[in-house]
């Protein structure tokens, strides 16, 4: 190979490196959910979304209910509602993906079984 087409050949490298490392490296900031973007995805999923007020009314009447804390370990141990299981569970959507099968199993078999997620 010669001189000019190894200089061509050591350019696209390094710029395909630069450029790789530019990509995995840029900072990325979340976008933050709105209110609507919930509800659409609660719709999407097939999920129904309930108010605090309707929520307390019902931890308060005894209604059976399965309380799913998805914040870390050490958040969860600082203070959680009680009876609430713990689930710790980044709200990305990687995160929902590759727990699925181990959220799935931590949930159950009872498909009818009222959830809250916090």
């Amino acid at each position: 190979m010669s001189g000019k087409k190894r200089l061509i050949v050591a350019a696209i490298a390094v710029l395909a490196v630069i450029g790789a490392l530019w990509l995995t490296n840029r900072a990325v900031t979340p976008i933050e959910a709105t209110m609507d973007d919930v509800r659409a995805e609660a719709r999407a999923g097939g999920y129904r979304l309930v108010d605090t007020a309707t929520l307390a009314q019902w931890y308060r009447q005894g209604k059976t209910m399965l309380l799913v804390d998805t914040r870390q370990d050490w958040e969860y141990r600082a203070g959680h509602i009680k009876e609430a299981l713990n689930f710790p569970m980044e709200p990305t959507w990687w995160s929902r993906w590759s727990k699925k099968d181990e959220l799935a199993k931590f949930l159950g078999e009872d498909k009818d079984k009222l959830l809250v997620f916090y």
